[in-house]
């Protein structure tokens, strides 16, 4: 089921309920007493997803958005000594909170069929963020880093699109992990605010 909405100028909403499927041992409150449900948990999950119009060319803001949010390499924390070495490092390296771990761009493949219009995808995140996670439940991985994408819609039109956070992380059921979620999204709103785009105040709330 998928409800779309208006929601103030520049930012539409599209919230969708998804069921999914969990691979591996079934455990934790979740899992399925059927016997022939055993080795997968199915989590009912509503996230909301964020498509926020931008006011500029498609190649423009990619470039200002990947000069927020740098690329990650390995090599850039090659040799720390201990975590608080890490966490130093990665404030260095993400001056607005976020880096890039992944980068897909569809545009090569689609137009051979015809297809005009762009679409670059991201991960993107920030690992010292999602360790405060990551020992509650390694699973929480699903979602760190955050997808991200810049699109051309069939009009042409320029949108930055995300899944809210906390809306992501709130469904792990562990309230730690949703108050990392919540922090992710004031975070977001941040890099938003930095990149000149509308805020939604769901992001503030």
């Amino acid at each position: 089921m998928r409800a779309r909405r208006r929601a103030g100028r520049g930012i539409v909403f599209a919230i969708g309920v998804a069921m999914l499927g969990l691979a591996g041992t079934a455990c934790g409150e979740g899992a399925s007493a059927d016997a022939d449900n055993k080795g997968f948990v199915a989590v009912p999950d509503r996230v909301t997803r964020l498509v926020i119009d931008v006011d500029s060319s498609f190649d423009e803001f990619k470039s200002r958005y990947e000069q927020a949010v740098p690329a990650f390499s390995p090599d850039k924390i090659a040799g720390l000594a201990d975590w608080n070495a890490v966490v130093a490092r990665t404030a260095e390296l993400a001056p607005h909170g976020f880096l890039l771990y992944g980068k897909v761009d569809a545009a090569p493949v689609m137009k051979v069929n015809g297809h005009p219009r762009r679409a670059v995808s991201y991960l993107m995140g920030n690992r010292v963020v999602a360790e405060t996670m990551y020992g509650k439940d390694p699973v929480v991985m699903l979602y760190a880093p955050l997808r991200t994408l810049i699109y051309e819609d069939l009009n042409g039109k320029v949108h930055f699109s995300i899944d809210q956070p906390s809306t992501r992380f709130s469904s792990f059921g562990n309230d730690g992990i949703a108050a990392t979620g919540k922090r992710l999204d004031q975070k977001l709103a941040e890099l938003l605010a930095h990149l000149g785009l509308p805020v939604p105040a769901q992001l503030r709330s």
